[in-house]
């Protein structure tokens, strides 16, 4: 049986930054990854997750502030854009741009507050209902480069990723754990980060866990989302380059856009609902089904919002998501174990700083803000 000093559960975004920051800091680290690194049935593929500073509260703004220079690192590290800046608009009544605007202001970054009419001529590819938010610092992650890199950069401080490696159990061994995989292969490790993403739920209940801790966990909901691209109507790359990322709120309804980059062959605009996939037990049931209500929703939307784009999606794909009540992460420890969430499909922007923050925790370097922590 092999051992190692930290055994990190998951080859996600999360997973990797935290095996990235661990390795740096001269830890013995494996990484296990049920499949492989960025695979499709986890939360962390492709080439399109919006990169925003608008936010309500002013804790994640400056939160993404602190992870600024993880991201200049990282993209030195490896030589790769892994962001590819767009700019954003938020609009609709219910996302409130003005209290958008505040937040942004109180922290520094760059934007401005348009009406709908001078909005509408600035972007006329998208029918904007309201007062919008535009700030130009904003864009698009590359998440399947971005944890390669991770995984990278952590094999370059000598951490070790086992692929094909699905833990199943983890039970206390003296002052060490031992780790079951599906397949019966065993590792002994002194701490364990658990970053499983939407398999996360049911592997809880497998974790040596405190009874309080586990009864403090909130609520995680499993979610299939489902996402749809949309051509460009216009041909032109000049069109196609004007397009930034949006989040626009109506109601109870959130739709999001941005552009679809490789997963789309780059020639059209990534649409979806917030939260539109049904609910999981976890993601191991997940089936990569498109619910054709939702596709009906979303057509509409574009048809309706967007006439900048054909309202006929040449391609489909869903993905996960994997939720708290109140959006808010989950990263925090308890006799040696770390369970790290950043839930609720907000996550991969702060990649490097949730890496860093689950780090200080593991290794008792440092801890976390209370907003992530299971009882606060």
């Amino acid at each position: 049986m092999e051992s190692t000093d930290y055994a990190v559960i998951g080859a996600g975004l999360a997973g990797a930054s935290t095996a990235w920051h661990l390795a740096a800091r001269g830890h013995e680290v494996t990484v296990l990854e049920r499949t492989t690194p960025a695979n499709e049935r986890g939360s962390s593929h492709g080439s399109a997750r919006i990169f925003r500073y608008a936010y309500e509260d002013d804790f994640y703004t400056r939160l993404l502030r602190r992870s600024e220079d993880g991201w200049a690192e990282l993209a030195r590290l490896s030589g790769r854009q892994l962001i590819t800046t767009t700019g954003s608009v938020d609009y609709g009544a219910e996302r409130d741009p003005a209290a958008l605007a505040a937040v942004l202001e109180a922290c520094g970054i760059e934007h401005e507050l348009l009406g709908a009419d001078e909005a509408r001529g600035r972007w006329p590819q998208i029918a904007f209902d309201t007062d919008i938010l535009w700030h130009p610092g904003a864009g698009v992650i590359d998440a399947q480069e971005t944890v390669m890199a991770l995984v990278r950069a952590a094999a370059d401080h000598g951490a070790r990723l086992e692929t094909g490696w699905a833990a199943q159990s983890v039970v206390r061994d003296g002052s060490a754990f031992i780790i079951t995989a599906e397949d019966g292969r065993r590792m002994r490790a002194g701490r364990v980060v658990v970053a499983a993403g939407g398999w996360l739920p049911p592997l809880l209940r497998a974790l040596p866990l405190p009874g309080a801790f586990l009864a403090a966990m909130p609520r995680l909901e499993v979610r299939q989302e489902q996402a749809y691209h949309f051509p460009y109507a216009g041909a032109s790359a000049e069109e196609a380059a004007a397009w930034p990322t949006f989040i626009h709120m109506r109601g109870r309804w959130t739709a999001y856009g941005l552009p679809g980059g490789r997963d789309a062959g780059f020639r059209g605009l990534k649409v979806a609902e917030f939260n539109g996939g049904k609910v999981l037990p976890s993601a191991a049931e997940q089936d990569g089904q498109i619910d054709p209500e939702n596709r009906r929703r979303v057509v509409e939307y574009v048809r309706e919002y967007l006439p900048g784009l054909v309202p006929e999606p040449y391609a489909e794909t869903t993905c996960l998501f994997t939720n708290t009540p109140t959006e808010d992460f989950v990263i925090d420890s308890a006799e040696g174990i770390t369970v790290v969430s950043p839930c609720s499909g907000h996550g991969a922007k702060f990649a490097p700083v949730i890496g860093e923050l689950a780090a200080d925790l593991a290794c008792g370097a440092g801890g976390v803000p209370s907003q992530f922590r299971v009882a606060r």
